[in-house]
């Protein structure tokens, strides 16, 4: 039998295999072939020669990984081991410092290797899209990146937009005043935003205009300039609605645009306009695509076992 001897300098073990070594554990169930034993400064495992290497390898990843972050979770080992090399979560340094201080000194940063890929991409390009299914971050960490460029003074206003389709766009059989009728759709952004900024500024950055929340419909026939502005669930735009979006993009404007492909709500045979979108742009500078998967999904951890299962029944069909 095959011995690996994998000595851990310049970081602390303990971090490293995590609390009660529950990172080793974790670790072990994606090597079941080989014995694994985390001791002092030191792993080492016994096994075959070519399945050794293999782990030498990823363990050297992870360890790149952590010494550039400081962490070391259950996300980053499963995006580690399952990658085809270190480009596919590779970020700067920075995309993992704090993004802005929230409510109550809250740090908000990205949480994992695709969301700070969103990070590094919205410092590099004026589009972005993050495409990917739900609670993978990718609306707060749009939402943050928003905040910060406001209270950095990169632009005068946070524009948050999203296709009301659940009530029809023109929300007309709602009741009430406009706000009461958007607020329901509106609520994910609404969230957010009250994690990031203290209640009564925010009600004053709503009531001045410097930040909007409105239905896409409400877009048409204007120029967002000096504006963050967010487009939510895009995967429910018509190819009119996306490209009247698209369109309004003015002066030192950042737009994000997320969705999830995999959630659309429009009626049948409507194609998603950001589908189409994403097809239409992939190779014009100046426009980002991130693409989040389960790996990054920050919720309970049933969320990941949930999509995986709807995954699996939607590829049957």
């Amino acid at each position: 039998m095959n011995e690996l001897i994998i000595e851990l300098t310049d970081i602390t073990p303990k971090e490293f295999f995590g609390t009660q070594n529950n990172n080793i554990e974790l670790i072990k169930t994606f090597y079941p072939k080989l014995k694994i034993v985390a001791r002092g400064t030191k792993i080492t495992a016994y096994g075959d020669s070519e399945l050794l290497d293999e782990f030498g390898r990823r363990i050297a990843m992870m360890l790149n990984h952590f010494q550039k972050f400081n962490k070391l979770d259950e996300n980053m080992i499963e995006r580690v081991i399952t990658s085809e090399s270190q480009e596919d979560y590779e970020s700067s340094k920075k995309s993992g410092d704090i993004i802005v201080h929230g409510v109550n000194g809250r740090r908000i940063k990205a949480q994992t290797a695709n969301q700070r890929k969103l990070v590094d991409s919205v410092s590099k390009n004026d589009m972005v899209f993050a495409i990917g299914p739900a609670g993978t971050g990718k609306t707060y960490t749009g939402v943050a990146l928003a905040v910060k460029a406001l209270k950095n003074k990169e632009v005068k206003r946070i524009i948050l937009t999203r296709p009301a389709v659940e009530a029809g766009e023109n929300l007309g059989f709602l009741p009430g005043d406009l706000k009461e009728k958007l607020d329901p759709y509106m609520q994910p952004l609404y969230d957010a935003l009250r994690d990031m900024i203290p209640y009564e500024k925010l009600e004053n950055y709503i009531e001045n205009g410097t930040i909007q929340i409105a239905p896409l419909a409400f877009m048409r026939g204007r120029t967002l300039d000096h504006a963050f502005v967010i487009l939510d669930e895009g995967q429910n735009t018509t190819h009119a609605q996306m490209k009247m979006f698209l369109t309004r993009m003015g002066k030192d404007a950042k737009f994000l645009l997320t969705g999830d492909p995999g959630q659309i709500d429009l009626p049948r045979r409507t194609i998603s306009g950001l589908k189409e979108a994403l097809l239409i742009l992939k190779d014009i500078e100046g426009v980002g695509m991130i693409f989040l998967d389960d790996k990054d999904v920050i919720r309970h951890k049933l969320v990941k076992k949930v999509i995986e299962a709807y995954k699996n029944i939607e590829n049957i069909d």
